[in-house]
């Protein structure tokens, strides 16, 4: 008896989880952004970064929840389709950096004291490290499958 996905027996369910998967990215790397934004100065300039941080943290780590479970039900449906396709292996990498950088470093870059210099370049990495977990997921429908650039 062959157990089959049951995203892959709807039309409908795979469309449905990647809205919910977007959504959780939108909502983690939104409020992130927010946080890095105001390190650099932009907007956001009656809170300060550490009180920023603490408004955001439970919408971060909401978006995060289901960005990450969405994604793995996702990864479930064709799992070497994706292992083997090097945006999603990049796309990955950008994402554990992400999550590291924002739960050590990050915290420490909005704490109150901190350094004004650090912030900024935390910011400036952060907003690097969740560009590239953006473009990988962009990407992940556009490379064929194969661990090398030559399929690009």
């Amino acid at each position: 008896m062959l157990i089959e996905n049951p995203l892959n027996s709807s039309i409908y369910a795979f469309p449905v989880l990647e809205c919910f998967h977007i959504v959780g990215f939108t909502l983690s790397v939104g409020t992130i952004a927010l946080v890095d934004l105001r390190l650099l100065g932009i907007g956001m300039n009656h809170q300060t970064p550490a009180e920023l941080a603490d408004d955001m943290k439970f919408w971060t780590l909401g978006g995060l929840t289901l960005m990450l479970l969405s994604g793995l039900m996702l990864f479930s449906s064709d799992p070497d389709m994706y292992y083997l396709n090097m945006a999603f292996v990049l796309k990955m990498v950008f994402f554990v950096s992400g999550i590291i950088l924002n739960y050590t470093i990050h915290r420490k870059a909005v704490a109150p004291g901190a350094s004004p210099g650090l912030g900024k370049l935390v910011a400036c990495v952060s907003l690097i490290l969740w560009s590239g977990v953006l473009f990988g997921g962009i990407y992940i429908g556009f490379i064929k499958e194969g661990l090398s650039f030559e399929n690009l």
